[in-house]
């Protein structure tokens, strides 16, 4: 009865906001199934990794068209295994992939006829997407492609009124309309020539807008989004949009996320936005703190900081998008895999407490959260020394069974006037994520 009612929610409220897209069954169902798939792996790759300084590094030195045109001659990934990238996904129990096709330095990773700045033209001269959507498909792993709006080389790009790409040395002058067509030639491809897409992971529409925080977030350029989420739908009508605009869902998009901020939190300084209350939800944040390879980031989360966030982002109701910035020879860096293998490792154990689960009744507290699904509530507690929790007006009278999600062991527990307290001192308190089960009688 909840999967039904969730997607007559998300149904009913896209009908109303945007009268011209109606979400198919096919587009409800994948809806449903990304709420529940909660644990994903974003990959920043590109011509970009070459510096070695991020996937901003055009922008951030003021690189010239013309000069960084030049690193797709040096761009020969031979250590790039597709097999690898996907099964390293698939075990540390991510359930899909975000991957780049075309960042805002506009080289396209992909073998396309609509630009010349492509992975083709390499001396690699293979088609990353092509290779990544292959084993996706194999390996059982959902493939969303990340595709930026704006574009730091391209002239028909309205780079007069962007924030960015101000010092690329383009004279030209913006023709949104040529450059909306190009956008429209290049998704086309994406979404008929790499079978099942599950969604467009778009980025870039803050150039155009004051920066976060501003009253006025209004557009400087109508991007008619009708036209480009319409043509989506159509080629792959459950491909689902999301938009990194740092704003409230536009209609016609599938999903909300958030950059590097939990729902509702704004650390980050990007997330002024609500959550939706109907959509699903989803984070992303990258294990240091960089996108793109960035030789000199060693600032690594360690292993618990990484289930905190991907636990609170659960508790919150939404995914999480956890990035690795590949380096230019196609490796992955051993901080990376070390640290996805754990996850992987931790979720065998607690894979039940996320997947498939929403929010609790409680928004993530100082010392943890819950999460819930059908008659169990996992109660995550995440602060150490922690020695006990109290559950303030706890929406169920009938408590079945209470006990730790490690080894089935019963946890000491009270309840009395709508309070349950569980006791924490007898486990370790130094576990990344001490879990009590709550059964209850609904």
């Amino acid at each position: 009865m909840k999967k039904i009612l969730f997607g007559l929610l998300v149904f009913v409220s896209t009908a109303n906001a945007q009268s011209n897209y109606q979400p198919t069954t096919e587009n409800i169902k994948a809806r449903e199934w990304f709420a529940n798939a909660k644990f994903g792996l974003f990959i920043h790759w590109g011509v970009f990794s070459i510096p070695c300084s991020g996937e901003w590094v055009m922008n951030q030195r003021g690189i010239t068209v013309k000069n960084y045109t030049r690193l797709k001659d040096f761009f020969n990934p031979i250590e790039f295994n597709a097999h690898d990238w996907v099964k390293l996904a698939k075990d540390a129990g991510m359930q899909y992939i975000t991957l780049i096709t075309r960042h805002h330095d506009g080289f396209s990773m992909w073998n396309t006829k609509y630009s010349d700045f492509n992975i083709m033209n390499t001396p690699y001269k293979k088609d990353v997407v092509k290779m990544i959507a292959e084993e996706c498909h194999k390996q059982g792993i959902k493939l969303f492609l990340y595709y930026s709006l704006l574009d730091w080389r391209r002239d028909d790009y309205p780079f007069e009124t962007g924030r960015t790409g101000q010092k690329s040395g383009r004279t030209g002058k913006g023709n949104y309309d040529s450059y909306l067509q190009f956008m429209k030639n290049q998704l086309t491809e994406l979404l008929t020539n790499y079978g099942s897409i599950a969604g467009i992971w778009f980025d870039g529409h803050w150039d155009q807008t004051n920066p976060e925080g501003d009253k006025n977030r209004a557009s400087r350029i109508n991007w008619k989004y009708d036209e480009i989420y319409g043509l989506i739908h159509k080629l792959q009508p459950d491909c689902l949009i999301g938009n990194n605009h740092h704003l409230t869902p536009f209609a016609g998009e599938d999903f909300q996320m958030f950059e590097k901020d939990l729902p509702g939190e704004n650390k980050g300084g990007l997330s002024f936005q609500k959550p939706s209350d109907i959509m699903p939800l989803e984070t992303c944040e990258t294990i240091n703190n960089s996108w793109g390879y960035n030789i000199t980031d060693t600032t690594f989360k360690t292993n618990k900081q990484l289930v905190d966030y991907l636990v609170k982002a659960s508790g919150y109701g939404a995914n999480l998008l956890l990035n690795i910035g590949p380096m230019p020879n196609g490796a992955v860096q051993q901080e990376f895999i070390d640290r996805l293998h754990f996850m992987g490792n931790w979720l065998k154990v607690y894979g039940a407490s996320i997947y498939k689960t929403s929010g609790g009744y409680l928004k993530p507290q100082n010392w943890g959260c819950i999460t819930q699904k059908e008659n169990k509530l996992f109660i995550h507690v995440l602060k150490e020394g922690t020695d006990e929790v109290t559950l303030n007006q706890f929406p169920f009278n009938k408590i079945t069974k209470v006990y730790w999600m490690k080894d089935n062991t019963t946890a000491t527990y009270s309840f009395n006037n709508g309070n349950l307290n569980l006791q924490l001192k007898d486990i370790n308190s130094k576990d990344e994520d001490r879990v009590i089960v709550v059964e209850v009688n609904k």
